[in-house]
């Protein structure tokens, strides 16, 4: 696999690593609102990585690869700076330069020869669903189930994925899958830095998309969703990525789907930052729980945009996180403290955080 960019060439096809960083002017409201703030002894200073943008100078080794793009530092950056993508480019630069940590150059190679992050080979994508009522997608389909794959080697999220296949079957939805022909999304090399090798991936995503005829996609993970939303190149005119809780919201909304069986609890939900703070939605997963008969709902302190991030983000599902470092814990305290029974999420990365 080619390097990537280096700075300079990369940050949203901007030309040069300022014009991202440039409206910066050193505020420091992005490291007070970092979660990573909150769980480190040694501070974790984004607007320091922002600063050796500016200049061209090279970034902390260790911070450039902290980031989980949870994007949590742009909701309230004064300068609506594009602060990921910052940190994307200098991700990038490490790739140019060979300055990378140990596991990510063989993390890299797997997507480029497996077609997945998770080391497995493609072979094995669409063994677990063997035994189930699942066919290919074919011309006339509803909507494409676009499993990723998370679901496809992750042993719990293929559990999250029974169970929407079954609401999917009950609602009488005419859907396919693309089993062995299914490419990954390519969001765990976007977030780390190889955004080249992202684009060829999303280029033949996007013609297969088309070659298919494939207008509407349903996805189990958001990250999945917001990567055919904001960054597949060339497909048709109302082309409709969805995630599959607006799906689901749409169906109950519509009558397709009712979900009668009581369940006298009470409910928190994590929004999971691909879903809510990237692209803004949050109502369709409360509406499908308050949609459980019984389903008692309330919020946890940081919801909604505020929302806190499982620490999945950006590659870090693939590094080690030290226990006390992790977002998770801070979460499930939260919910412990708010005495909820379930702590509900819509993400592979926030369920395996």
């Amino acid at each position: 696999m080619a390097p990537v960019a280096t700075l300079p060439q990369v940050l949203n096809g901007r030309p040069a690593a300022a014009d991202a960083a440039d409206p910066c002017f050193q505020c420091g409201a992005c490291t007070s609102a970092c979660p990573w703030s909150q769980v480190r002894e040694e501070p974790y200073s984004v607007r320091q990585l922002v600063r050796a943008a500016q200049l061209g100078l090279p970034a902390t080794e260790d911070d450039r690869w902290l980031c989980t793009m949870c994007g949590q530092c742009e909701t309230v950056c004064p300068r609506g700076v594009d602060i990921t993508g910052v940190i994307r480019g200098l991700r990038a630069a490490a790739w140019s330069e060979r300055r990378v940590p140990k596991g990510l150059p063989s993390l890299m190679w797997g997507q480029y020869w497996d077609g997945n992050p998770y080391g497995r080979p493609p072979s094995e994508r669409d063994r677990w669903m063997k035994g189930l009522s699942v066919r290919p997608w074919q011309a006339g389909d509803e909507v494409l189930l676009y499993l990723g794959c998370a679901a496809s080697y992750d042993r719990r999220i293929q559990k999250v994925t029974r169970a929407l296949l079954a609401l999917l079957s009950a609602a009488e939805v005419k859907f396919g899958v693309l089993g062995g022909e299914e490419p990954c999304c390519g969001d765990c090399a976007l977030t780390l830095g190889a955004e080249a090798f992202h684009r060829e991936r999303a280029a033949s995503t996007a013609d297969l998309f088309t070659k298919k005829g494939i207008a509407t996609v349903v996805t189990v993970s958001p990250h999945c969703y917001d990567a055919f939303r904001n960054r597949l190149p060339g497909v048709p005119a109302g082309f409709r990525p969805l995630h599959y809780t607006q799906y689901l919201a749409e169906l109950v909304a519509a009558g397709r789907l009712t979900l009668s069986t009581r369940s006298s609890v009470r409910v928190a939900f994590h929004d999971p930052c691909y879903l809510g703070r990237k692209n803004g939605e949050y109502e369709a997963p409360r509406a499908l729980l308050r949609a459980i008969p019984g389903v008692e709902l309330v919020e946890l302190p940081r919801s909604r945009e505020t929302g806190l991030c499982c620490g999945g983000g950006g590659g870090r599902m693939f590094q080690d996180t030290p226990v006390k470092e992790r977002f998770s814990v801070m979460r499930v305290l939260e919910a412990t403290d708010a005495r909820v029974d379930i702590l509900a999420t819509a993400c592979p990365f926030c369920i395996a955080c």
